[in-house]
This record gives C-alpha cells, structure tokens and sequence, in this order.
C-alpha cells in the first residue's frame, strides 16, 4: 500500500499521459468492459456561521485492463459568494490548517487489496485537463493554433496544458475578473509550456480570433456568450452554465462528458436545505433539452459518433461531471510510475485490510 502525496503525483504524471490513458478507458467504456459507478453528492447543513454548507462527495470506477478500481472521496465546506453580479462556488479550506480534504484510493481488480491512497488534488485538475484534451484531440481544427481561457484558477492551468498536449499552440489569451491573476498564470504558462501568453482585460477580446475557447471558472452564470462565438471555434466547459444556452445553440456538433451524468440526480439535499446547485441549466432550459442527450465522449472516442466534419463547422465539448474511470485509468499510470521510480511511503496492507468479512 502506497501512500502519494500531491507532489509525488506532479512529479510522476504528465498531461500526455494521462489523455493516452483516457484514450483506452474512454474505448474500454464504450465497450462495456470498464464501468462508472455514479456520483453521489450529499449536501446538509453545517453548524458554522458563515452560510455554507456540507458536501460528501463520492465516484468510483474500474478500468480491467489497467487492473485498478478506483474511488474518490470529498468531504468539503462549500460557500457561495457573490460579487459584481456574479455568484461563485468556493471550496473552504476549513481542515485544521486552512487544508482541503479530497481523497483517492485505488484497489487490485486481482486480489481486491488496496494498492495506493492520495490527496485527489493534482490527479483532479489533469483528469479533468485530460479530458478536455481529448475531445480537443477528435474536435478542433488540425492546424487550431490560437488558445483562449476563460479562468486563471487551478482548473484553467490544466486546461492549457491539455491543450498544448494536442495542438500545435502559437499563443494563449487569458482572461480573468482579477487582472492580477490573469498576468500571473499567462507567465506561469509561458514558463512552464514556452508558448506566448498574455492577459486581457475584456474577455470578448481574449476569445476574438481564438481557434479554441476553453471556460475554466467556479462562476455559476455564463462566461461565454453567444456574440463571441465564431466559425470553426471548439469551445469547452467544465461546468454547467458556463456557456450561454444561446452560444450553445450555435454550435453545429455538441459532445457530453456522459449523457447519464448531465442532471441533478446525483445530488441528495437534506429537507429544508436549498442549494444554490440544484437546478442545472442543461435541464431546466427548454432549448437545451437535445444537448442532454448528445453523444458522448466514449462515443466519440470509439468512432461511434463523429468529430468535426468542416474547417467552418462550430463544436463544442461539455466536460461535466467527472467520471469514475478516469481515477483508475490515471491511477494505474501513476501507480505504475511511481514503483518504478520509489516513490511515495509504503504502509502496512494489513492496516487496510481484515480477517473478517460481513
């Protein structure tokens, strides 16, 4: 039993990787072989004083082939400020020393022991990054150069990376309600990925021109608006309503994350309780109602369902909600990397592990 922490995962799994790792799950789901189990986000209140609320959330999955099942676990403090009009979603840090708590486990698929437990932060942003990268890989124009994000957050650092993973980038363009943080991660990106980066301080000038638009925010309104949209654009999101329901509708070809995951069902609110992500757009606009429905990225991976048809054709990928495969899909690069290279603090199995069985 292997225990990695967020900088071992840095240090062992590159973005590459990881969408090659997808790219055999996403085949192995289409198929029937791998499996997701489904969310389940559990929402009470919580006896602190600042309006938030308790979130347990969980997801598992298995990918065969690799031998891993995987489950990831969050337990958070969850707040929903506003400002300017906008309303966010912020995670606490409320563990005793202003931490998070997000955790991964992977298990043998052969003897059923559990083989390594993590911190979920790294291994999160690239699987999400992977699969943006991915959809990019079957969705985008050949010669997309031109990288737009919307977002200057943990999130929208992976969702560059992925992008430069597959595409020849000649420039990113970021845009951010914090000007400081937007001419910072254009820095950090172009130290880290050698491609030019600048910040702008309009967000319709930083997607003008842009060959792919990626939205990487916690707003819960709409970041992209349907003016900005132009011919041969991918646009991607990693939450619902980050696209304006009208740019949506301009776009020629849509792929979903996973049909089955679109909706609120995963939710569980406590009686009394209202939670200010109950009701998502994808369902609750009447306009939107084929989207849910649109065919999914195993489809599109597996050839099932078709990619850009046209250098002029609009398409766009809604990249939520997560998928439990894809932690064991990862999971098994990371755990493969990490025997090789010594790294991480082994545990007794026997800790994790009982003579009894119910």
């Amino acid at each position: 039993m292997l225990y990695l922490s967020n900088a071992d995962v840095d240090a062992l799994l590159d973005m590459k990787a990881c969408i090659e790792s997808f790219e055999l799950a996403y085949r192995a789901a289409f198929e029937g072989t791998a499996v997701n189990g489904r969310r389940s986000d559990m929402i009470t209140a919580t006896q602190r004083e600042d309006g938030g609320v308790y979130s347990l959330k969980m997801v598992g999955g298995i990918v065969p082939a690799s031998g891993i099942g995987a489950v990831r676990i969050n337990s958070d403090i969850l707040s929903f400020p506003s400002a300017g009009g906008r309303t966010r979603k912020v995670k606490v840090p409320a563990a005793p020393g202003d931490r998070w708590v997000g955790l991964i486990l992977l298990f043998s698929t052969v003897t059923g022991e559990p083989l390594a437990i993590l911190p979920d932060g790294v291994l999160q942003r690239m699987r999400v990054g992977a699969s943006s990268g991915l959809a990019l890989r079957h969705m985008a124009r050949g010669d997309a150069s031109r990288l737009a994000i919307l977002g200057s957050g943990w999130q929208a650092h992976a969702q560059a990376m992925a992008a430069a993973a597959v595409r020849p980038l000649s420039e990113i363009r970021i845009f951010s309600p914090n000007p400081d943080n937007a001419r910072a991660f254009a820095a950090a990106l172009e130290g880290r990925l050698n491609i030019p980066a600048r910040a702008f301080v309009a967000p319709e000038e930083a997607v003008r021109t842009a060959d792919i638009v990626l939205c990487a925010t916690n707003s819960l309104q709409a970041v992209f608006q349907a003016s900005w949209v132009e011919p041969g654009m991918h646009i991607g999101s990693i939450r619902d309503g980050e696209i304006a329901p009208e740019a949506l509708l301009k776009a020629g070809r849509i792929i979903v994350h996973d049909p089955g995951n679109m909706g609120s069902d995963h939710l569980v609110v406590a009686k009394g309780l209202t939670h200010k992500e109950g009701s998502k757009q994808i369902n609750s606009d009447p306009r939107l109602a084929k989207i849910a429905a649109a065919p999914s990225l195993a489809e599109l991976v597996a050839g099932a369902a078709s990619g850009r048809q046209s250098a002029d054709e609009i398409t766009c990928f809604l990249n939520f909600h997560g998928l439990g495969y894809q932690f064991a899909a990862a999971g098994a690069v990371l755990l493969d990397r990490a025997r090789q290279a010594g790294l991480g603090h082994r545990l007794p199995s026997e800790w994790f592990t009982q003579d009894v069985h119910s």
